[in-house]
């Protein structure tokens, strides 16, 4: 089990994320607060870089969540066959593009209650869209950084809930910089299979007792 980040340990975390990150946003390309929650939904379990694949014919056809209400099931469905889950993700956005329509005018609600009322929308999904949208200070916990914050002691929770809630009161301020940088120290240098290592700012509060070669 995986010893936790000391004071010290998480201050370092935090102004080397800092330092790499603060800049960072979500590789997800959009142009509005629709495109940008029709990927993150389409994202859950499937590559951004898919996603960005998929969505451009998406948003040509549908535009808005008006012509997205109306869109037929099956036209959609082909449009997502390539990614996953594509059944349930093509009914999901239809039934909260019809949602947007009816009770908020068209127009996406800036407001994490308000979201995750919508189909295809939870907790993580809203998190993320507030975060990207107006720089919220939440945190979301994907598979990336439910598996950096484990790695380096910031959390032991079992749970997406329980480590995004270990995560909240470690981190507190800025945590939407905190997202990103987890999100992106995970995909591309602490990886699930083979971490490079190598090439790692934190080896240093690392908690992880497994010994990984590099190459």
């Amino acid at each position: 089990m995986s010893k936790k980040a000391t004071k010290k340990d998480i201050k370092f975390i935090r102004d080397k994320f800092l330092e790499h990150y603060s800049d960072a946003v979500t590789e997800l390309s959009y142009n509005n607060d629709y495109e940008l929650l029709i990927a993150i939904i389409l994202s859950a379990q499937c590559t951004d870089k898919r996603v960005n694949i998929i969505t451009p014919a998406l948003f040509e056809k549908y535009p808005t969540t008006e012509e997205l209400s109306k869109a037929s099931l099956e036209d959609l469905k082909e449009l997502l066959k390539s990614c996953s889950f594509f059944n349930n993700k093509a009914k999901n956005i239809i039934s909260m593009a019809k949602s947007v329509q009816e009770f908020h005018s068209g127009e996406i609600p800036h407001d994490t209650k308000k979201l995750i009322k919508l189909a295809g929308v939870g907790n993580k999904t809203a998190n993320v869209f507030m975060i990207e949208a107006d720089g919220a200070n939440l945190m979301a916990v994907d598979t990336h950084v439910f598996r950096v914050s484990h790695r380096l002691g910031l959390s032991d929770g079992k749970t997406v809930e329980q480590t995004e809630e270990q995560l909240v009161k470690k981190l507190k301020e800025e945590l939407h910089i905190f997202h990103q940088a987890m999100v992106l120290f995970g995909r591309y240098i602490c990886k699930a299979v083979k971490p490079d290592c190598e090439h790692c700012f934190l080896t240093e509060v690392c908690k992880t007792k497994k010994t990984f070669k590099v190459g």
